[in-house]
């Protein structure tokens, strides 16, 4: 196994394990299969844990994992404060201390605000005390670092960042998401502050396993005999902005498979016909795009605000992917910001088309996909969820 170091030089395993999707028996988690991969993995050099509150069962189940094993000092756990379900400071003392409890630890290594999206939201823990519950928490030592996990546009991404002195953050990002969301602007803004980016969603939950039948022959045809998933993986160890990379392993396949790339994947290691391979992956994945939009940002800013490179990410994604799913992270990414600004708010300048590369009808086309984002009932879904979890 590799490492890379945190903001205090402290060794993390550039593979991290992701506890979102521990294996099933049934409905519940297989607790015995999870404990030999659980076990295997810290046997293997594989040192974070990430975890979440609201994730069925996961914190429980690590918890007495790692207290059966008396394995608890030879790992890091990550995870994360659910802000959008709290209402007051004692609301945040309660839950914390709900996941001590769960993890059977009495303090955590990486605790994050879980899926920030808008600074409104940090905002809002400030009024709650957060800053100084947060050194209350670390002074007594049962918050080692404290960092964000993120889902919004790039340029709200930035904001929070510069908000607070964080420790780490958490972003997803892989080789089809590299100019959306956080995106590699995000990242490298990050590593220029000197802090810890972890990698979420890093094969997009499968989606770049279970690539186009033609895109893998590309792979086939290729003499490093990468596979789909190992082609992902390597791409993101080979910057060296990235910290560690979170896999969903729910199989002792998964496991070794990522452990041995892990082992070897450091930064610089690809060559420019990997990335000529991946490149043609990418062409193959995007050919049933509908805006030819590369993310290039030359379109911004706009006199109004719309972020239309993130708009048209979401658009394209609808036909890359099952629409819903677009829709659904077009909603939690950008529509429940405190005061988002959609493509209706566009007024025509044409400012951005000036400026674009690829010569796309920005206009016409912004048109077109807010119709396509925000059927009615999205709206009307995004409106009710916002009322509950946007303060």
């Amino acid at each position: 196994m590799l490492y890379r170091e945190d903001r205090y030089h402290n060794k993390i395993s550039q593979l991290g394990f992701g506890c979102m999707r521990f294996p099933k028996k049934g409905n519940l988690i297989d607790f015995e299969e999870t404990e030999k991969q659980i076990l295997a993995a810290i046997d293997r050099g594989v040192n974070y844990f990430d975890t979440a509150y609201i994730y069925p069962g996961s914190e429980d189940c690590l918890g007495k994992i790692l207290e059966k094993n008396q394995c608890r000092e030879k790992i890091n756990i990550a995870t994360k404060l659910p802000h959008y379900l709290l209402r007051n400071a004692a609301a945040i003392d309660k839950t914390f201390n709900e996941e001590l409890s769960r993890l059977r630890t009495d303090y955590v290594d990486y605790y994050l605000m879980h899926m920030f999206t808008d600074i409104s939201e940090w905002e809002n823990l400030q009024k709650m005390g957060i800053e100084q519950w947060i050194a209350d928490r670390k002074a007594e030592g049962k918050i080692r670092n404290i960092g964000f996990s993120y889902h919004g546009t790039t340029d709200m991404f930035l904001k929070i960042l510069d908000c607070y002195d964080w420790d780490f953050c958490q972003i997803q990002y892989n080789y089809l998401d590299e100019n959306s969301q956080a995106g590699r602007i995000g990242l490298q803004a990050a590593a220029e502050k000197g802090i810890p980016v972890i990698i979420m969603e890093p094969l997009r939950g499968g989606k770049l396993v279970d690539i186009p039948e033609k895109a893998k022959q590309v792979l086939a045809s290729d003499s490093k005999g990468y596979s789909a998933a190992e082609i992902g993986l390597r791409w993101l160890w080979d910057q060296k902005e990235v910290t560690c990379v979170l896999s969903g392993m729910n199989t002792m396949e998964m496991l070794e498979e990522n452990v041995r790339i892990a082992s070897d994947a450091e930064p610089g290691h690809l060559s420019e016909e990997d990335f000529a391979v991946l490149n043609q992956i990418k062409s193959i994945i995007k050919e049933k795009e509908k805006v030819g939009c590369t993310g290039c940002r030359y379109c911004q800013p706009c006199p109004k605000g719309v972020d239309i490179p993130n708009i048209f990410y979401y658009y394209n994604l609808m036909y890359i992917e099952k629409k819903n799913r677009a829709r659904v992270e077009y909603i939690r990414g950008y529509a429940m910001q405190k005061n988002p600004v959609f493509a209706t708010q566009c007024v025509g300048c044409g400012k951005c088309e000036q400026h674009c590369p690829q010569h796309i009808k920005i206009i016409e086309n912004l048109k077109i996909a807010d119709k396509a984002l925000r059927p009615l009932p999205f709206k009307i879904g995004a409106a009710v969820a916002k009322k509950f979890l946007v303060k």
